[in-house]
Order: C-alpha cells, then structure tokens, then sequence
C-alpha cells in the first residue's frame, strides 16, 4: 500500500552571485548579492486594491460563492490574472476549518473503469481547487483498506472516496470506523450508516444494450458477463438476465470472464464451434474486441451473421472493425457528484434525481437479426 499525491509542489528559491576581487597581497574574498531584490507574492489585499474591492469580495469571488455580481466578478479575476496571483490553500484551510484534500482510495487494477473514475476525481477536484492523495491498496482488504484510512486520516483530508472494483473491497471497508465523510463508489451497493454509496445505473446499461438487441428481433442473446466478484460483473449481468426475462426468454446463456479480450476470443472460437447465437453482448468494449477478431478469423460477418455490444465506450471503440456500438459511462458526472456527496455526508443521494444513466451509443456491430430460410 503506498500513498501518493497526485498533485506536485514547486518550491522557489532566491539565486545568488558571488564575485569577488584579488589585489596584490590581499587574499581572495567573495561577496554575495543578490540577483535581483526579492519581491512577495501577490495577496488577497492586492488583488482587492487593483480591483477596486474589498478583501470579502475578492474572498467570495475565489470561493465561487453567490451573491457577486457578474462585473464584479469579472474585475476581481482580472485582477488575479494580472497579479499572476495563486491562492494559499493552506491558509484558506485555517480560516475556513476544512481541508482542500480529498483521499482516494483505490486498487492497482489496470481496466479502464476504474482507472477513468480515478482520473476524473482527480481532474475534477483540481478543478475546484484542490488536491488529491491516493491510496492503492491490494490484498488482503481487511489489512490494507484501513492502513489506507489511517495514513489519509493522518494527511487531514477533508474526506475519502474509494472506488471499489470487487465485493471484498467494499466489505472491508463496512468493517472500518472513519473520521471523515466517505463515498464508496460501487455499483449496486446500498448506503450503509458512515457510508454513502454512489455509481453509475449500470444495471440499466446493460438493460439498455439487451433491449437494443431485442428490438433488432435477436433472440438468442449470450453475455460474456464480467467477473462476479466485480461489482460491475455482477449488475451488468443482472441487467442482462432481468431484460431476457422480461421478454419472455428464461435461462439465457451467459459465461463469466476474467474481463480479458484473450478469454473473449477464445469464448468466439468455442461458441463458433458449439453453435453460433444471434447476438453477443459483451460486459466490456475490450472483451467485445476479443470477440471480432474470433469471429473475423473465422470468416463470421459482423452484424451480418451476429450482432456485438459491448459496455464502456472505451477510446478507440468507433474504430473497431465493424466500429462497435457499446454503453458510454460519464465519469466526469460520477466524479463531480462524489465529490459534492463529500460536502453533504447525511444526504441522500438519490433524493433529488435517480442515478445516472449510461448512454447507448449505436454504431455499425449490430443490425437485424438473420431470417433463417424456410
């Protein structure tokens, strides 16, 4: 387990000169002088004095709160503009009695949901003007999750967001006692007291990409589901099967991967073999390009003879061969609503609007299902 901060400090330093003269007899002395006469950064006062305001007023504008008129607000960050003026957080977290950092708690695993979350938490609270020290724990949970807890604790963060790829993450997190507000993201879970948990409706993704295939007159559908010690695994596949039961099709054939595109292409070979579906629904775009390159190899048109979705709308996905329709997860928004759920631990966080929605972005790997001959 190591912490790291995923924001750098640059220290400044004044330069010297040293010069000196010999004369006869005399020994070699060295004098120093500065380089140019040391000047202090620009403060709050400044900016207020060049913008024509009061120190509250520069305050309120630098703290994004109400109540400043738009010219107002315009004049004041002009002023720091030209000032080049950077705010102390430091002192800000004196005054203000909360800490600009944010905890980060996460594994090592390399797939693109968990390593896009983490980079849109960071970005996002960079945006807001502050830090982020991140945690990266590995097994066994219930030794380095509260070893996590403990080292950001001991940082003062003003709260800790893990993001929890598989169920034994989440599980010990439940065991461990916390300072400060935390937000699990994990998708299916269940606020628990002390713990606010927060996803994408990935469940309804995968409804969403399954009715995309029925509506195609695909009947015969298979998942090649994620793993189900993930939580992403495990609601996709949910989907999935509550989508197929509600159109009257019971037991649908699914297979549970290790989320690789190696066990998707050996999956493409076996089903080319065993008996091709109509459709497959993969639980990743990464799996979904194991897949084609099977079904290519075989001779297989896509959507031609079978239809692919897949889930995650990872970079790249529109150049697939055929470019891939998939489910798009905004990580952006989950990232931006972690956060304010950092600021209002006791809120519900679904009160006010439902979770958020992927998005089905339909592209060229599906289209009817095959009419066989009579």
């Amino acid at each position: 387990m190591s912490i790291r901060s995923l924001r750098t400090k640059v220290v400044y330093g004044s330069r010297t000169k040293r010069t000196g003269q010999q004369g006869a007899g005399e020994r070699n002395v060295a004098s120093v002088t500065p380089s140019t006469t040391p000047r202090r950064p620009p403060s709050m006062r400044d900016v207020a004095r060049l913008a024509g305001v009061s120190y509250q007023t520069v305050s309120r504008v630098l703290n994004d709160m109400p109540d400043v008129a738009p010219t107002t607000r315009a004049k004041v960050l002009a002023a720091t503009d030209q000032l080049s003026y950077r705010r102390n957080l430091n002192a800000r977290n004196l005054v203000t009695n909360r800490s600009a950092t944010i905890g980060i708690v996460t594994d090592d695993s390399p797939r693109l949901g968990p390593v896009s979350t983490l980079m849109a938490l960071e970005k996002v609270a960079r945006q807001q003007g502050r830090t982020c020290a991140v945690a990266t724990i590995a097994e066994p949970y219930t030794e380095t999750v509260p070893h996590a807890f403990l080292g950001l604790e001991e940082l003062g963060v003003h709260g800790i967001v893990v993001i929890a790829t598989v169920v034994s993450v989440a599980e010990a997190v439940r065991t461990c006692r916390v300072r400060v507000p935390l937000v699990l993201i994990a998708a299916g879970e269940e606020r628990v007291p002390g713990v606010v948990a927060y996803a994408e409706n990935q469940e309804l993704g995968a409804r969403i990409a399954t009715q995309h295939l029925l509506r195609l007159g695909h009947t015969d559908i298979v998942h090649v589901a994620g793993s189900q010690d993930w939580f992403d695994g495990r609601v996709r596949l949910r989907g999935f099967h509550g989508e197929m039961t509600d159109a009257g099709i019971s037991d649908p054939r699914w297979y549970e991967s290790n989320w690789t595109p190696k066990f998707a292409y050996d999956l493409g070979n076996r089903l080319a073999v065993e008996g091709l579906p109509s459709a497959i629904f993969a639980a990743s775009d990464h799996m979904a390009l194991g897949l084609l390159r099977a079904l290519a190899e075989r001779g297989i048109r896509v959507p031609t003879d079978v239809s692919v979705v897949g889930y995650d709308d990872a970079e790249g996905s529109d150049f697939f061969y055929p470019p891939l329709t998939t489910v798009r997860q905004d990580f952006a928004w989950l990232a931006t609503r972690s956060l304010e759920l950092l600021d209002q631990p006791m809120r519900n966080p679904f009160e006010d609007e439902p979770p958020i929605a992927p998005i089905l972005r339909v592209r060229q790997s599906t289209g009817p299902a095959r009419v066989e001959p009579l």
